[in-house]
Order: structure tokens, then sequence, then C-alpha cells
């Protein structure tokens, strides 16, 4: 019988729990079958038995019929004479025309009864010849048939037996390879639940440098924003010292072309030289305010209180800053290592599922192939089986017509030995075709060679000591 294929894959202990409840349901199909053959086999040998005691019942209804039909023709003919011999002594006494009379009468009554038995004998000769006709092709046809349904409930009970006995095998070699798998499937769950063991302390790993990182990026965005923030305020310095120094620059400038535009006469250069002598001062100071007021805003800005301190911030934010790239990197290549490591475990975890899962794949896909197997090894028996039965029932007809041929010849005695000869030849070559078809075909289904042994009717009345032993069998 098929396994299950259209099925979703199961495990092994549900496959072999399938296994064992089919084999189950075999025993008791065999059990069953074995039941029904022997009431089949019981009835069959009543049904011979009765069969028989008709024709006994039969032959001696007829030897009945022939013992009555003499008895009643000798009764009659003593009658007669008894009759004629009073007809006789009675002719004596009456008249001639009378006794005339009485002789056409009885004449005509006997004539009537000669008549009718005539009927009767003809009749008791049909029915003879029709029991004569029927009794070899009746008797023999039905106890024929009862043998070959006999034979063939023997045959099916054999193959049963057969079949539970290779299924018997085949769930001790599946017993035997489910001890295994337990072990199999106990190291497969503790590889992984170690892989799920060294997966969660990377999780925990790559938490703990995810928080990490985070943490970083945090003070690294705060000291990045307090430098940008005093870089925005140092550029704003710059670039009022600078316009400080621009317009100093353009009013020199002014002043000295002026200068050269100008001849100035001594008088006037004495006073143009007190009054820029008074004029230089007063743009110098009005520097100094300004740079005053950058200082001080510096001061309230960085909150030093002099110019070394302020220069001592900066080199310090400046050597923070370069110590914060530093860190940034040293980080970032340890994320980049962290993310490569947990990568090779995610890949090697996966290889591992992988291993595991193709195990199991394997197995499952073995026990597929060995049902598929098994389908295709009943397959060619049921074939093989049909063959056979095939096989039976055209030798059963040839050997019926040669024996009801056999029957019809009786009379010639030297055409009977001749075909009782030929019948054995061809007996035996038929057997020996028969045979080597079957134990091709079983080989071609089954691969394993198996004995054939055959038996040949008992009721046959010639049939050769090879063809009794070898012609009828089971596999």
């Amino acid at each position: 019988m098929p396994f299950a294929a259209e099925r979703k894959k199961l495990p092994p202990h549900d496959q072999i729990t399938e296994l064992q409840r089919k084999i189950q349901l075999l025993d008791g199909d065999k059990t069953a079958f074995y039941e029904s053959s022997q009431s089949a086999m019981k009835k069959n040998r009543e049904s011979i038995l009765q069969l028989r005691q008709d024709n006994k019942r039969l032959y001696r209804k007829v030897a009945e019929a022939k013992a009555v039909s003499y008895s009643s023709w000798m009764r009659f003919l003593s009658y007669l004479f008894i009759f004629l011999a009073q007809l006789d002594l009675s002719l004596t006494q009456k008249d001639s025309l009378s006794v005339d009379q009485k002789v056409l009468s009885k004449t005509k009554r006997l004539n009537a009864s000669k008549h009718t038995t005539r009927t009767y004998q003809q009749r008791l000769d049909e029915l003879k010849r029709e029991y004569e006709r029927i009794k070899p092709e009746g008797g023999s046809g039905n106890l024929h048939a009862l043998e070959n349904r006999l034979e063939k409930t023997q045959f099916k009970s054999k193959e049963a037996e057969n079949i539970t006995s290779y299924y018997q095998k085949l769930k001790t070699e599946l017993q035997d390879e489910s001890l295994t798998f337990q072990g199999q499937l106990d190291s497969l769950e503790a590889e992984i639940l170690k892989y799920r063991k060294e997966l969660h302390s990377l999780q925990v790993m790559r938490d703990d440098a995810q928080l990490s990182e985070e943490a970083a990026k945090a003070a690294f965005q705060q000291q990045d924003e307090l430098l940008s923030r005093e870089r925005k305020e140092r550029e704003r310095a710059i670039t009022s010292y600078r316009k400080i120094v621009e317009e100093h620059k353009a009013e020199t400038g002014k002043t000295e072309r002026s200068v050269k535009r100008t001849p100035l006469q001594p008088d006037e250069l004495s006073s143009e030289a007190q009054h820029s002598t008074t004029r230089i001062p007063a743009e110098e100071e009005k520097a100094f305010s300004a740079l005053e007021e950058a200082f001080e805003r510096i001061k309230e800005t960085t909150g030093a209180t002099d110019v070394q301190e302020i220069v001592k911030r900066f080199t310090s934010q400046k050597e923070m800053h370069e110590h914060l790239e530093k860190l940034k990197k040293e980080n970032e290549e340890a994320l980049l290592q962290l993310k490569e490591q947990r990568e090779l475990l995610i890949q090697r975890f996966e290889e591992e599922e992988y291993s595991g899962d193709a195990k199991l794949s394997c197995e499952q896909q073995k026990l597929e192939e060995a049902e598929l197997q098994l389908q295709a090894h009943q397959q060619r028996c049921d074939s093989a089986r049909e063959r056979l039965d095939w096989l039976t029932t055209t030798l059963s007809t040839v050997t019926a017509g040669v024996e009801h041929l056999a029957e019809k010849l009786q009379h010639i005695t030297l055409v009977r030995h001749l075909l009782t000869l030929a019948h054995t030849a061809y007996l035996q070559s038929f057997c020996h075709r028969s045979r080597s078809r079957a134990r091709a075909e079983l080989l071609r289904s089954s691969q394993t060679p198996r004995r054939l042994c055959w038996s040949f009717w008992p009721s046959a009345s010639y049939s050769c000591s090879c063809c009794r032993r070898s012609l009828r069998g089971k596999i």
C-alpha cells in the first residue's frame, strides 16, 4: 500500500507511528482475509460434498428408474398372459362375435399401452443422454470452479502473509533507525541551544556597543556644538578686528594721499604735524577701546580673566577636539569590527541551522524514496499477480476442455493414448514457459528470486508428475 505522498513532511516519530498504525491495519486485514478464506474453504468443501451426494442420488434415481421400467414391463406381460388365458376360457362360453370384439378392444388397449411404454422408454433414453451429457460438464465444471476458488483463496492468504512479513521487516528497520534519531535530535537541539546562547551574548554585546556609541555620539555632538559656538564667536571677533584694521588702514591712506597732493609750508607742516600728533592718539584710543570691548566680550563668553587663561582655554579646546576626533575614529573602528563579528556569527548560525535542516530533509528524502520504491514493488507484484491469475484461469479452461475431449474419445483406445501423450507434452512445455515468464516478471518486480510452487488439479485423470509438482503455487 502507498505511504502517504501528498502530504506534509512529518517528523520521524510521527512517520514511525503512522507506519505502526498501517502495519496494525494490515494485520487486521490479514486476519479478516484469513477468516474469510477459511469460511470460503469450508463453504466450498460443503458444496463439494453436497454435489457428490447429489450425483449419488441421481445415479440412484436412474438405477431405480431402470428397475421400475423393467419390473412394470414384466408385470404388464404377466397380466397380459393371464388375461389371454382367461380370454381363451371365456371364448368357449361366448359367441365368436363378442370374442372378436373383445379381442379387438384388448388389442387396441395393448397397442395403446405399448405406445405409452415406447414413449416412456424414449423419454427415459433422452433423460439418460441428457444426464450423461450434463454429468461431465456440470459436475467437473463445478468441482473445478470450486477448486480454483479454493486455490485462489489459499494463494491470496499466502501472499498476504508474505506482504505482512515484508512490512514487519520494514517496521523493524525503521524502529532500529528511530533509536538513532533521538540521539541525533538531542545533539542538534543542544547545538541549537548553544548557538542561541552565543547569539544572545552577541546581541547583549551589540546593545552595549550601540549604547556606548550613542553616548559617544551625544558627547561628541555636545562638544561639536560647543566648539562651533566658540568658533562662531571667534570669527565674529576676528571680523570686527579686521573691520577696525581696515578702517585704520583707510584713514592712514587718506592722510598719506592728502599729504602727497598738497605741498605744505613749514608753518603749515608744523601745524599739520601738531594736528597729526593730536589725531594719532585719538585714533589709537579708538582702536584700544574697540580691542578692550572685544576682550571684554571674550571674557564674558569664556569666563576667563586673563589673556593667558584665554589662550590656554583655546588650546585646551583644540586638544579636546583632537582627542574627541581620535576617540570617534577608534569607536568607529571598534563598531566596524563588532559588526563584522556579528555578521560572521550570524552566518555561522545560519550555516549550522541549515546543516541541521539539511540532515532532517535528507532523512525525510530517504523515507520518501523508500515509500516510492515500496509503491513500485507493490505495483509490480499486483501486475504479476494479475498475470498469474490469468494463467491459472487459462490453464483451468484448457485442462477442462482437454478432459472433456478425452471423455468423449474414451472408446478409441489408441487415439486416447496418443492424446494423453500429446497433452502431457503440451502441459510440460506450457508449464516450462509459464514458470519462466512468472520468474522473469517476479525478478523484474521485486529483484529477489522467489520459489515458484505449483500444483495441478487432483481431479485431472491424466497429468504428469512434473505438472502436479510445478504448475500452481505461491510466490
